[in-house]
């Protein structure tokens, strides 16, 4: 595996790659603190294509909270491993600097994909992932490009982007990958104390009854809100039961073919920002 810093550098060995012709590359963004869950994603790259390049790239743009950049885990030598032993061909670890050398002043909009939920809550979010995921794709233009549905909402914002800008690739949504308590694999689980990740395993416990109690919409939110916040040290920031594909809200269960239950808690005493979601249909 090949570890570069440079745009310039990924370009040069993708070159030499596509220099035999039908290579395929397929791409996983990450901001780096690896985990099985991100190394399931390069696993299926690697499958499915020639080559693949990880970047490992903690993006300012996409934090409004500058306490919770500077928070964020930053572990790349043992990010650089794992990559090594799941078979990754190029990891792309850039500056700051090498990304934005001038600020990105492009705005993207897609309501209301990108305004409800994540979107409401962090301003200026999604814009920041779209203009670091859009760089990603022009530099390394992939036919396919990775992405976890933990974060569910961002793969239906960059899917509206792709279709915006005509980007000539597939996004490819993969499982959540979950702990053997069932909470959601991510980086920020890291920060979490044993009795703080233990505590936030109720967070699925709870979605997952939510799934066979038979109520309707309202009362199953209202069923979640409640017993999760019963729980002592979680408090629920949202949660909404959506569409889907439009991430607009539903008042039945008979709204769409595809409904989905998105949520985001704070766990513990700092506290730690955790997302998740339960299919219902």
């Amino acid at each position: 595996m090949k570890v570069v810093h440079t745009i310039a550098q990924l370009q040069a060995e993708l070159q030499q790659l596509r220099s035999q012709k039908g290579t395929t590359v397929g791409l996983v963004p990450t901001m780096g603190a690896l985990h099985e869950g991100h190394a399931s994603l390069v696993k299926r790259s690697v499958q499915e294509n020639d080559a693949t390049v990880v970047s490992i790239f903690l993006n300012p743009t996409q934090f409004n909270d500058k306490t919770d950049l500077a928070k964020y885990p930053r572990t790349l030598e043992a990010d650089c491993r794992l990559l090594q032993q799941v078979g990754a061909t190029i990891a792309f670890a850039p500056s700051v600097e090498e990304i934005y050398p001038e600020p990105d002043t492009r705005h993207f909009s897609y309501p209301p994909t990108d305004s409800v939920m994540e979107g409401a809550m962090r301003p200026g979010h999604f814009n920041g992932v779209c203009q670091i995921v859009s760089k990603l794709f022009s530099y390394v233009q992939p036919e396919k490009a990775y992405f976890g549905e933990k974060d569910y909402q961002q793969i239906a914002v960059i899917r509206r982007m792709v279709d915006d800008l005509g980007f000539p690739l597939q996004i490819v949504p993969c499982p959540v990958i979950r702990e053997e308590s069932g909470l959601a694999m991510s980086s920020r689980n890291t920060l979490l104390s044993p009795e703080e990740r233990a505590i936030a395993a109720h967070i699925y416990r709870v979605l997952k009854e939510s799934r066979t109690i038979g109520l309707d919409v309202p009362a199953t939110h209202d069923y979640v809100v409640s017993h999760i916040n019963a729980v002592d040290g979680l408090e629920v920031q949202y949660f909404s039961i959506v569409d889907g594909d439009t991430l607009a809200d539903v008042q039945s269960w008979d709204d769409s073919t595809s409904v989905v239950g998105c949520i985001t808690v704070f766990c513990g005493s700092q506290p730690i920002r955790l997302i998740d979601h339960i299919r219902y249909k």
